[in-house]
């Protein structure tokens, strides 16, 4: 965890970056879509098939499914991987103090069906692993949206914008840009606003869909995003170099590429691939180590 700062804003710790080359990015480079790193993986699910299937085997009445796994390994890389978690505004490296995992829930699969920004947070501290955090948080999200046809608050307070005259909206908006940057960027705005987040995820394999980028934005702080597809049979590599055919899935990872380095984003990559390989991993604590 970082050191406190006079510097540090209500959301993160500043980060003194000693490196030259990434403290001059910001000011070479200052957006975050100038700085997109693209990454794909595809990552055998054979073993997180059994691991869901003994998870259901009690028919819990909410279900553990693919979705609640992915963003639990997301939740714990970042956890243990804290690089990950950080941001550049103002031309300042920042580190997030909570982990923050949004995502979009429809709520209801049609093509007029309204959506709706879900927040799921990783705690630390907590007893509880980081699937049973994801899994419950969900099902309280989805049984508001889709049972009590709730609304985020977000949405809501994108409606009061949506009712200003356009020259007065630019004008807010322009206001909105310049608190983000200098850290005065309310925090009741922050926690609803999606782009306030470790990680954007994606859920494109519950429409049956497949991308392997989706781009970041410049607008809040996140540095991160994430798209899943969909998991069908496809060819694995042998070490004897013959072919087989599993369950694999594609996840797509867009990273502002400031907030580390390449070393440093593939060895969070293969903290992901020992999780996919070992699910019961998952089950343990958030902060417990793992060999990989």
């Amino acid at each position: 965890m970082a050191k406190k700062n006079r510097k540090d804003r209500k959301d993160a710790y500043f980060i003194e970056d000693k490196d030259p080359i990434h403290s001059l990015m910001p000011y070479m480079l200052p957006n975050r879509t100038d700085n997109e790193a693209v990454l794909s993986e595809t990552v055998d699910m054979t073993e997180v098939v059994k691991y869901i299937e003994k998870k259901n085997a009690d028919n819990p009445e909410f279900k553990y499914t693919f979705f609640h796994f992915i963003t639990a390994v997301i939740g714990k890389t970042i956890a243990l991987r804290p690089h990950m978690n950080r941001y550049y505004s103002g031309y300042r490296l920042y580190e997030r103090k909570e982990i923050i995992l949004t995502f979009v829930v429809k709520k209801m699969f049609t093509d007029n069906s309204a959506e709706t920004i879900a927040r799921v947070y990783i705690d630390r501290d907590s007893d509880l692993s980081p699937i049973e955090q994801v899994h419950s948080q969900l099902e309280k999200i989805i049984y508001s949206v889709r049972k009590e046809k709730k609304q985020d608050s977000m949405t809501d307070k994108m409606d009061i914008l949506l009712k200003l005259p356009r020259w007065l909206m630019k004008i807010v908006i322009g206001v909105m840009r310049r608190m983000q940057e200098n850290g005065t960027y309310p925090l009741s705005l922050q926690k609803d606003d999606p782009y306030y987040a470790s990680v954007f995820i994606s859920n494109l394999g519950s429409i049956k869909m497949n991308a392997d980028y989706h781009h970041i934005a410049n607008w809040g702080t996140n540095s991160f995003f994430v798209t899943i597809g969909e998991k069908k049979p496809m060819l694995f590599a042998k070490a004897d170099g013959t072919v087989e055919v599993k369950d694999g899935l594609k996840l797509g990872l867009t990273i502002d590429e400031r907030i580390a380095d390449g070393y440093y984003f593939s060895k969070s990559l293969k903290l992901m691939r020992k999780l996919f390989e070992n699910p019961e991993l998952i089950d343990e604590k958030v902060m417990s180590e793992i060999d990989y």
